[in-house]
Protein backbone atom coordinates (compact mmCIF):
# COMPACT_ATOMS: atom_id res chain seq x y z
CA UNK A 1 0.00 0.00 0.00
CA UNK A 2 1.11 3.28 -0.99
CA UNK A 3 1.96 5.72 2.18
CA UNK A 4 0.64 9.14 1.85
CA UNK A 5 3.30 10.83 2.75
CA UNK A 6 6.86 9.26 2.28
CA UNK A 7 10.31 11.29 2.81
CA UNK A 8 13.19 9.18 2.51
CA UNK A 9 16.84 10.68 3.28
CA UNK A 10 15.89 14.16 2.58
CA UNK A 11 18.87 16.38 3.12
CA UNK A 12 18.54 20.50 2.93
CA UNK A 13 21.05 23.45 3.35
CA UNK A 14 20.56 26.89 3.34
CA UNK A 15 23.47 28.95 1.23
CA UNK A 16 24.13 32.28 3.26
CA UNK A 17 26.93 34.76 4.08
CA UNK A 18 28.49 32.75 6.26
CA UNK A 19 28.32 29.34 4.66
CA UNK A 20 26.02 26.56 4.06
CA UNK A 21 23.66 25.70 7.42
CA UNK A 22 23.10 21.92 6.79
CA UNK A 23 19.25 22.13 8.36
CA UNK A 24 18.13 19.26 7.29
CA UNK A 25 20.00 16.19 7.25
CA UNK A 26 18.87 12.42 6.17
CA UNK A 27 14.78 13.06 7.06
CA UNK A 28 13.20 9.61 7.32
CA UNK A 29 9.25 9.90 7.45
CA UNK A 30 6.26 7.62 6.80
CA UNK A 31 2.66 9.27 7.15
CA UNK A 32 -0.09 6.70 6.12
CA UNK A 33 -4.27 7.64 5.29
CA UNK A 34 -5.49 8.95 8.58
CA UNK A 35 -2.61 8.81 11.00
CA UNK A 36 -2.32 11.74 12.89
CA UNK A 37 1.57 12.60 13.63
CA UNK A 38 2.94 15.16 15.87
CA UNK A 39 6.57 16.24 14.98
CA UNK A 40 8.36 17.98 18.49
CA UNK A 41 11.23 19.58 19.45
CA UNK A 42 13.07 22.75 20.33
CA UNK A 43 13.11 25.68 18.11
CA UNK A 44 15.26 25.56 15.53
CA UNK A 45 15.66 21.98 14.81
CA UNK A 46 14.29 21.85 11.35
CA UNK A 47 10.03 20.97 11.78
CA UNK A 48 8.74 24.62 10.13
CA UNK A 49 11.21 23.82 7.06
CA UNK A 50 10.52 20.39 6.95
CA UNK A 51 6.53 21.36 6.94
CA UNK A 52 7.36 23.71 4.44
CA UNK A 53 9.07 21.53 1.69
CA UNK A 54 6.23 19.06 1.74
CA UNK A 55 4.35 21.42 0.01
CA UNK A 56 7.51 22.79 -1.74
CA UNK A 57 7.25 25.98 0.03
CA UNK A 58 11.02 26.65 0.62
CA UNK A 59 12.34 29.52 -1.50
CA UNK A 60 15.67 27.59 -3.87
CA UNK A 61 17.76 29.42 -3.72
CA UNK A 62 18.79 29.97 -0.88
CA UNK A 63 17.34 26.60 -0.16
CA UNK A 64 19.24 23.92 -1.40
CA UNK A 65 18.31 19.91 -1.50
CA UNK A 66 21.07 18.22 -1.48
CA UNK A 67 19.88 14.32 -1.40
CA UNK A 68 16.83 12.31 -0.77
CA UNK A 69 13.01 12.68 -1.89
CA UNK A 70 9.62 13.48 -0.49
CA UNK A 71 6.62 11.77 -2.53
CA UNK A 72 2.75 12.45 -1.76
CA UNK A 73 0.99 9.61 -2.98
CA UNK A 74 3.78 7.86 -4.71
CA UNK A 75 4.69 11.34 -6.88
CA UNK A 76 7.79 12.76 -6.12
CA UNK A 77 7.04 16.49 -5.41
CA UNK A 78 10.09 17.62 -6.28
CA UNK A 79 9.65 16.42 -10.00
CA UNK A 80 6.19 17.70 -10.18
CA UNK A 81 4.95 20.54 -12.99
CA UNK A 82 3.51 23.83 -12.21
CA UNK A 83 -0.13 21.99 -12.84
CA UNK A 84 0.53 19.17 -10.54
CA UNK A 85 2.03 21.48 -7.76
CA UNK A 86 -0.68 23.50 -7.82
CA UNK A 87 -3.13 21.11 -6.83
CA UNK A 88 -0.76 19.51 -4.56
CA UNK A 89 -1.04 22.87 -2.69
CA UNK A 90 -4.61 23.00 -1.02
CA UNK A 91 -6.32 19.88 -2.81
CA UNK A 92 -3.23 17.28 -1.25
CA UNK A 93 -1.66 19.26 1.31
CA UNK A 94 -3.20 22.26 3.36
CA UNK A 95 -1.30 24.28 5.61
CA UNK A 96 -2.05 26.46 8.64
CA UNK A 97 0.59 29.04 9.78
CA UNK A 98 1.36 30.16 13.11
CA UNK A 99 0.72 33.85 13.08
CA UNK A 100 -2.06 34.81 10.80
CA UNK A 101 -1.25 38.08 10.19
CA UNK A 102 1.57 37.26 8.17
CA UNK A 103 -0.59 35.00 6.08
CA UNK A 104 -3.40 37.46 5.80
CA UNK A 105 -3.44 40.42 3.70
CA UNK A 106 -4.36 43.51 5.78
CA UNK A 107 -6.22 45.64 2.78
CA UNK A 108 -8.44 43.03 1.53
CA UNK A 109 -11.48 41.65 3.39
CA UNK A 110 -11.81 37.88 4.81
CA UNK A 111 -14.55 37.26 2.09
CA UNK A 112 -12.17 38.26 -1.20
CA UNK A 113 -9.38 36.06 -0.02
CA UNK A 114 -11.35 33.44 0.71
CA UNK A 115 -12.96 33.50 -2.82
CA UNK A 116 -9.64 33.75 -4.29
CA UNK A 117 -8.46 31.08 -2.78
CA UNK A 118 -11.87 28.96 -3.41
CA UNK A 119 -11.57 30.05 -7.21
CA UNK A 120 -7.68 29.26 -7.22
CA UNK A 121 -8.80 25.66 -6.48
CA UNK A 122 -10.79 25.49 -9.27
CA UNK A 123 -8.13 26.34 -11.55
CA UNK A 124 -6.04 24.17 -10.41
CA UNK A 125 -8.63 20.90 -10.59
CA UNK A 126 -9.28 22.02 -14.22
CA UNK A 127 -12.98 23.20 -13.28
CA UNK A 128 -14.56 26.42 -14.45
CA UNK A 129 -14.13 28.53 -11.77
CA UNK A 130 -17.40 29.16 -9.84
CA UNK A 131 -18.92 32.69 -9.68
CA UNK A 132 -18.27 35.41 -7.07
CA UNK A 133 -21.56 34.61 -5.48
CA UNK A 134 -20.95 31.10 -5.11
CA UNK A 135 -17.33 31.74 -3.45
CA UNK A 136 -19.00 33.64 -0.95
CA UNK A 137 -21.28 30.92 -0.04
CA UNK A 138 -19.00 28.70 0.38
CA UNK A 139 -16.67 30.89 2.21
CA UNK A 140 -19.45 31.09 4.06
CA UNK A 141 -20.03 27.83 4.86
CA UNK A 142 -16.34 27.00 5.77
CA UNK A 143 -16.42 29.56 8.11
CA UNK A 144 -19.37 28.21 9.90
CA UNK A 145 -17.30 24.91 9.58
CA UNK A 146 -15.18 26.58 11.94
CA UNK A 147 -17.33 27.67 15.25
CA UNK A 148 -17.50 31.34 13.52
CA UNK A 149 -20.30 33.36 14.37
CA UNK A 150 -21.98 35.41 11.82
CA UNK A 151 -20.07 34.00 8.92
CA UNK A 152 -21.66 36.71 5.83
CA UNK A 153 -20.85 39.49 8.58
CA UNK A 154 -17.38 38.39 9.36
CA UNK A 155 -16.04 37.95 5.52
CA UNK A 156 -17.02 41.87 4.80
CA UNK A 157 -14.32 42.29 7.77
CA UNK A 158 -10.85 42.83 7.86
CA UNK A 159 -8.08 40.70 9.56
CA UNK A 160 -7.10 43.51 12.09
CA UNK A 161 -10.83 44.11 13.07
CA UNK A 162 -10.67 40.17 14.30
CA UNK A 163 -9.02 38.69 17.30
CA UNK A 164 -6.29 36.40 17.68
CA UNK A 165 -8.44 33.44 17.93
CA UNK A 166 -10.80 34.64 15.39
CA UNK A 167 -7.87 35.22 12.42
CA UNK A 168 -6.63 31.38 13.63
CA UNK A 169 -10.37 30.25 12.24
CA UNK A 170 -10.17 31.84 9.36
CA UNK A 171 -6.78 30.11 8.17
CA UNK A 172 -7.98 26.73 8.91
CA UNK A 173 -11.22 27.56 7.30
CA UNK A 174 -8.96 28.35 4.41
CA UNK A 175 -7.04 25.63 4.42
CA UNK A 176 -10.07 23.54 3.90
CA UNK A 177 -11.28 25.68 0.70
CA UNK A 178 -9.44 22.64 -1.29
CA UNK A 179 -10.77 19.85 0.52
CA UNK A 180 -7.38 18.73 1.12
CA UNK A 181 -6.21 15.16 2.24
CA UNK A 182 -3.39 15.93 4.27
CA UNK A 183 -3.16 18.98 7.14
CA UNK A 184 -0.25 20.06 8.40
CA UNK A 185 -0.75 22.05 11.15
CA UNK A 186 2.35 24.09 12.20
CA UNK A 187 2.79 26.01 15.60
CA UNK A 188 -1.33 26.80 15.39
CA UNK A 189 -1.81 28.12 18.86
CA UNK A 190 1.20 29.19 19.34
CA UNK A 191 0.15 33.13 19.52
CA UNK A 192 -2.65 32.01 21.65
CA UNK A 193 -4.00 32.67 25.36
CA UNK A 194 -4.21 29.23 27.03
CA UNK A 195 -8.58 29.34 26.76
CA UNK A 196 -8.34 30.16 23.12
CA UNK A 197 -5.71 27.61 22.48
CA UNK A 198 -8.16 24.99 24.10
CA UNK A 199 -10.73 25.93 21.55
CA UNK A 200 -8.85 26.05 18.47
CA UNK A 201 -7.22 22.54 19.60
CA UNK A 202 -10.75 21.06 19.94
CA UNK A 203 -11.76 21.93 16.67
CA UNK A 204 -8.99 20.91 14.62
CA UNK A 205 -9.08 17.43 16.58
CA UNK A 206 -13.14 17.73 15.60
CA UNK A 207 -11.94 18.42 11.69
CA UNK A 208 -10.22 15.75 11.73
CA UNK A 209 -12.57 13.28 12.69
CA UNK A 210 -15.59 14.32 10.82
CA UNK A 211 -13.88 14.79 7.71
CA UNK A 212 -11.32 12.13 7.92
CA UNK A 213 -8.28 14.38 7.37
CA UNK A 214 -4.80 13.16 7.72
CA UNK A 215 -2.63 14.95 10.41
CA UNK A 216 0.62 16.66 10.67
CA UNK A 217 0.76 18.73 13.75
CA UNK A 218 4.17 20.70 14.82
CA UNK A 219 4.87 22.07 17.86
CA UNK A 220 7.60 22.38 20.56
CA UNK A 221 4.78 21.76 23.16
CA UNK A 222 4.56 17.82 24.11
CA UNK A 223 1.15 18.84 25.93
CA UNK A 224 -0.21 20.13 22.89
CA UNK A 225 0.90 17.16 20.64
CA UNK A 226 0.12 14.65 23.38
CA UNK A 227 -3.74 15.76 23.40
CA UNK A 228 -4.32 15.52 19.45
CA UNK A 229 -1.92 13.06 18.02
CA UNK A 230 -1.32 9.13 18.47
CA UNK A 231 2.22 8.93 16.98
CA UNK A 232 5.43 11.52 18.04
CA UNK A 233 8.44 12.27 15.91
CA UNK A 234 11.32 14.03 17.65
CA UNK A 235 13.63 16.14 15.90
CA UNK A 236 17.03 17.20 17.14
CA UNK A 237 19.32 19.22 15.03
CA UNK A 238 18.12 18.61 11.29
CA UNK A 239 17.65 14.97 12.48
CA UNK A 240 15.04 12.42 13.41
CA UNK A 241 16.27 10.94 16.81
CA UNK A 242 12.48 8.64 17.67
CA UNK A 243 9.41 7.83 16.09
CA UNK A 244 7.00 5.78 17.97
CA UNK A 245 3.33 5.47 19.50
CA UNK A 246 2.19 8.83 21.76
CA UNK A 247 1.57 6.52 24.61
CA UNK A 248 4.91 4.39 24.58
CA UNK A 249 6.90 7.75 24.08
CA UNK A 250 5.85 9.26 26.84
CA UNK A 251 5.66 6.11 29.08
CA UNK A 252 9.20 4.82 28.19
CA UNK A 253 11.78 7.03 26.07
CA UNK A 254 14.32 5.28 23.98
CA UNK A 255 16.52 8.11 23.49
CA UNK A 256 18.33 10.31 25.35
CA UNK A 257 17.36 13.50 23.97
CA UNK A 258 13.18 12.53 24.00
CA UNK A 259 13.91 11.92 27.59
CA UNK A 260 15.49 15.05 28.38
CA UNK A 261 12.25 17.13 26.33
CA UNK A 262 10.46 15.21 29.04
CA UNK A 263 12.39 15.89 32.17
CA UNK A 264 12.16 19.40 31.19
CA UNK A 265 8.60 19.34 31.18
CA UNK A 266 7.23 20.65 34.80
CA UNK A 267 5.09 18.68 36.77
CA UNK A 268 2.08 20.79 38.19
CA UNK A 269 0.64 17.70 40.10
CA UNK A 270 3.71 17.74 42.37
CA UNK A 271 4.88 21.07 43.49
CA UNK A 272 7.96 19.88 44.79
CA UNK A 273 9.34 18.62 41.46
CA UNK A 274 11.81 20.78 39.36
CA UNK A 275 12.18 20.77 35.73
CA UNK A 276 15.38 19.37 34.49
CA UNK A 277 16.84 21.87 31.72
CA UNK A 278 18.75 19.71 28.67
CA UNK A 279 22.87 21.25 29.39
CA UNK A 280 24.50 22.87 26.20
CA UNK A 281 22.69 24.72 23.61
CA UNK A 282 21.73 23.51 19.76
CA UNK A 283 24.43 23.51 17.50
CA UNK A 284 25.24 25.32 14.83
CA UNK A 285 24.46 23.97 11.81
CA UNK A 286 27.05 25.79 9.92
CA UNK A 287 29.29 23.24 11.25
CA UNK A 288 26.75 20.70 12.89
CA UNK A 289 28.53 17.86 15.05
CA UNK A 290 30.30 14.82 13.45
CA UNK A 291 28.12 11.73 14.02
CA UNK A 292 25.49 12.16 16.35
CA UNK A 293 24.39 15.36 16.72
CA UNK A 294 23.10 15.17 19.90
CA UNK A 295 26.11 13.82 21.71
CA UNK A 296 27.72 17.30 23.28
CA UNK A 297 25.06 17.61 25.30
CA UNK A 298 24.37 13.72 25.86
CA UNK A 299 24.15 12.38 28.95
CA UNK A 300 24.97 9.09 27.68
CA UNK A 301 27.22 9.95 24.62
CA UNK A 302 30.40 7.12 23.88
CA UNK A 303 33.45 7.20 21.69
CA UNK A 304 31.37 6.16 18.76
CA UNK A 305 28.91 8.46 19.28
CA UNK A 306 31.06 11.68 17.64
CA UNK A 307 32.16 9.67 14.50
CA UNK A 308 29.25 7.32 13.67
CA UNK A 309 25.70 9.11 12.55
CA UNK A 310 23.15 6.59 14.14
CA UNK A 311 20.45 5.64 11.62
CA UNK A 312 16.62 4.76 12.90
CA UNK A 313 16.44 1.61 13.64
CA UNK A 314 13.26 -0.65 15.38
CA UNK A 315 13.72 -1.36 19.29
CA UNK A 316 10.58 -2.23 20.95
CA UNK A 317 8.21 -0.36 18.44
CA UNK A 318 9.83 2.56 18.45
CA UNK A 319 12.21 3.77 15.73
CA UNK A 320 15.37 5.07 17.20
CA UNK A 321 18.50 6.71 16.33
CA UNK A 322 21.04 5.88 19.01
CA UNK A 323 24.18 3.51 19.45
CA UNK A 324 22.53 2.89 23.06
CA UNK A 325 18.69 2.65 22.30
CA UNK A 326 18.25 -0.63 24.49
CA UNK A 327 20.15 0.82 27.78
CA UNK A 328 17.17 3.30 27.86
CA UNK A 329 15.91 3.23 31.68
Amino acid sequence: MTSLLEITGYRLAFDGFEGRAQVLDGIELTVQAGETVGIVGETGCGKSVLARSIARLVEMPPGRVLGGAIRFEGQDVFAMDRRALARLRGHGVAMIFQDPMTYLNPVFSIGTQMEDVIRAHDRAEGRRMRPRAAAHARAAELLAAVRLPEPDRLLDRYPHELSGGMRQRVLIAMALTGDPRLLVADEPTTALDVTIQAQVLRLIAELVETRGLTLLLISHDLGVIGALCRRVVVMYAGTVVEDAPAEALYVRPRHPYTRGLLAAVPDLARPDHRAQPIPGHIPNLLDPPSGCRFHPRCPMAIARCAVEKPLLREVDGHRVACHRAEEAA
